[in-house]
């Protein structure tokens, strides 16, 4: 995957370099000296001859030497102009800082448009506009104004500088947390977050990366990439604007497009993008996940030096996923024989007193628990680190030995270790020592679990063989393609259900038996057609989506004389309320099986295109909103990853007695939607809910599809 070289320069141009400190061409000389860049620092100012001590340039034609990067300060209206320049000097990139572009409206959209066009011209690569700037702490380029950076191995792409600001001052308190490249995306002009993953994926002083997005412009070249580059590295990923609230601010921010935020959640994670909820765990579980070894499975001890901490801590994990295992009896005698007798030995471990002999005893028994095969994770909470300050300063060399034990653990078992204390901001030398020995340390307890559970995701993922190139999609029936065509014909953008089920049944998916009545009909031939079942009766008609909205649904109707009550009844109804729509008859169908309720949709999302979807399904669908989604194509083993993905668990497995559904010949079925799907790319939307799920068969009760015109 290839670098960026320009991020890397042996030479910046500062197209707007000022004299005056308040001025961001000023602070952007003023990082460059401070952070001892090692490359030629050109500032370019028209009125000036020289600027904190450097001869300046009337522009960036007239600098003698080679340059790599243009940092450009001055206005947005100036910048085509200055592109077109730095193209004729050769210059490979160009970091745009202003604003006034695609996110202040029409104007700005063209403004931004001749920036590219003048940059695509050049051969200039345009990082921005509306950016913070970059930094790359490797070769002392300071280009953002942060302070006190620490090398390290965290990249940032951040579409907020002030996101990227909170995660630099996060790390400088932290003391440990160091940093390679940050990168404020901006409005994506030209290069993409894509392109910045692709070349921190390939930079060695990267080991993890921690993004922040709101809106992707290109979604899917990002999941591809990440797909790649998080088979050998951690993507940990915060996404703004998930809410309705929020998109209408990305909206105002940088003019990007948020869109769904379950489907954007479900197709990173399928990328290897680890997903975290709460902006404050970015920075804890990228360090983690940089400085831990994967997870060989879930199972996880507790060390604990209090009952209470113990408690949250066994709460907590178990929230993140992850499962407490059951000791060996060696391992219990063990650790009995290194505690006290009111010590607990089951899992989570809780030393009681035991400390009061000296800190080292959590250190030995860390051991102890690293040991047993069972154990392939390690929390350890409490107050250790905290002994000499609790207690007597007496025990500090005692303690501060205990860490550099604690330090050692980590590359001698090979396992996990993430560590807890209530004195961790005060950070004492044992600390100190554990934490230089690559052990996460954390105040919070749920923090901790939370980052542990997020390295088992993590672990899982790199586990899972690499996906196969997908197979080019099969052609579509020509019944099957006639009746869509058919549909677009008539100006109409919805499929009739009876034409739905018939596109299904064209594909080889078994649907129910179905007549169309579009008259009074023959009770009794219906009755003799689906020999005394009882029928559901639907209304046809391709103006209405929702049929149970306008009453357009009869359920469990029997014998001659309910289906001829019933078929004027529910005509004259839906004509009553929905006049204007046009009724193309009536659905007669047996009434489904008795099963789990189940939902299989698609919808063509503008960011990550077509996406399957896969959730408890019923007329509750919305509110209980328990869905997880997949990128086509699906297969059938993704099929089933995706119905592991979803809270109710116990609906597909079987409560209260009721038999659990064939989860096999529900993802046959999936994959086979997502075939017709590829197959017909003027399918829009489709929905089968309900699909009813049991033990033995699936019946699709309702299908609903929209096409394009």
């Amino acid at each position: 995957m290839p670098l960026l070289p320009f991020l890397t320069p042996r030479a910046v141009a500062i197209v707007g370099a000022s004299s005056e400190p308040a001025k961001r061409g000023h602070r952007a000389m003023q990082s460059l000296l401070a952070a001892g860049f090692e490359g030629s620092i050109y500032p370019v100012n028209p009125r000036a001859t020289e600027i904190l001590g450097l001869r300046a340039y009337p522009d960036v034609q007239a600098i003698p030497g080679a340059v790599d990067l243009a940092l450009i300060c001055t206005a947005a209206a100036t910048v085509p102009e200055i592109i077109e320049q730095c193209g004729r000097k050769n210059i490979a990139g160009a970091v745009v800082l202003a604003l006034g572009f695609s996110e202040g409206g029409p104007a700005g959209r063209e403004l931004e448009q001749r920036a590219v066009d003048a940059a695509r011209s050049a051969g200039v690569r345009l990082i921005g506009p509306n950016t913070s700037g970059i930094f790359n702490t490797h070769c002392g380029l300071n280009l953002v104004g942060f302070s006190d950076l620490r090398k390290g191995g965290i990249g940032i792409i951040s579409q907020s500088g002030n996101v990227a600001l909170a995660l630099a001052t996060e790390g400088h308190l932290n003391g440990h947390v160091g940093f390679s490249t940050y990168i404020g995306v901006g409005n994506e002009a030209d290069l993409r977050f894509h392109d910045y993953l692709a070349h921190m994926g390939s930079d060695p002083h990267t080991q993890a990366v921690a993004v922040y997005v709101e809106g992707f412009k290109d979604a899917v070249p990002f999941l591809d990439t990440a797909a790649d580059v998080t088979r050998r590295k951690p993507v940990v990923l915060y996404k703004g604007g998930r809410t309705e609230t929020g998109r209408n601010a990305v909206r105002s921010h940088t003019g990007s497009l948020a869109g769904n935020y379950a489907i954007a959640r479900s197709c990173l994670r399928e990328a290897g993008v680890v997903v975290v909820e709460r902006s404050d765990a970015l920075l804890p579980v990228t360090e983690a996940l940089s400085l831990l070894p994967p997870l060989r499975s879930r199972r996880v001890a507790v060390l604990a030096d209090g009952g209470g901490h113990a408690t949250i801590a066994a709460d907590a994990l178990t929230q993140a996923g992850l499962k407490l295992c059951a000791l060996d009896a060696a391992t219990r005698q063990r650790l009995a024989d290194a505690l006290s007798p009111l010590a607990s030995t089951a899992n989570p471990v809780d030393i009681a007193n035991s400390g009061d002999r000296g800190p080292g005893v959590i250190a030995e028994c860390a051991e102890i628990l690293l040991a047993d095969p069972q154990v392939d994770g390690l929390l350890v909470v409490g107050m250790f680190g905290g002994f000499a300050i609790r207690f007597s300063e007496t025990l500090a060399e005692a303690e501060a030995s205990a860490g550099t034990r604690f330090a050692g653990l980590l590359a001698k078992h090979g396992k996990p270790i993430i560590m807890h204390s209530i004195f961790a901001r005060l950070q004492p030398e044992a600390l100190r020592r554990v934490r230089r020995g690559g052990i996460p340390l954390h105040d919070s307890i749920e923090m901790a679990a939370l980052t542990l559970g997020m390295l088992a995701d993590y672990s899982d993922w790199i586990r899972r063989p690499p996906a196969m190139p997908p197979l080019a999609a099969t052609p579509a029936p020509v019944g099957a393609r006639a009746i869509v065509h058919k549909a677009q014909a008539d100006g109409r953008t919805a499929l009739t259900e009876a034409e739905a089920l018939d596109l299904l049944e064209a594909h080889g998916i078994a649907v129910p038996k179905r007549l169309v009545v579009t008259g009074p009909g023959n009770p009794a031939r219906i009755v003799e057609q689906f020999a005394g079942a009882p029928l559901a009766l639907k209304i046809l008609s391709s103006d209405i989506l929702h049929k149970s909205d306008v009453g357009g649904v009869m359920l469990d109707v029997r014998g001659p004389a309910e289906i001829e009550r019933g078929l004027a009844a529910l005509v004259a109804r839906v004509r009553q309320r929905a006049p204007e729509a046009v009724i193309h008859g009536v659905l007669v169908t047996p009434m489904a099986p008795a099963g789990a309720e189940v939902i299989i949709g698609m919808t063509r999302d503008p960011q990550y295109g077509p996406v399957l979807m896969f959730g408890l399904g019923g007329i509750h669908v919305e509110a209980t909103r328990d869905v997880a989604f997949r990128r086509l194509p699906v297969t059938r083993g993704d099929a089933l990853a995706l119905m592991s993905e979803i809270r109710g668990q116990a609906r597909l497995d079987g409560v209260r007695g009721r038999p659990g559904v064939d989860r096999g010949q529900l993802a046959t079925l999936i994959a086979r939607i997502s075939e017709l799907c590829l197959a017909h790319p003027a399918i829009a939307e489709l929905d089968l809910n309900p699909v009813i799920a049991g033990p033995d068969a699936c019946a699709i009760a309702d299908a609903r599809i929209l096409v394009r015109r």
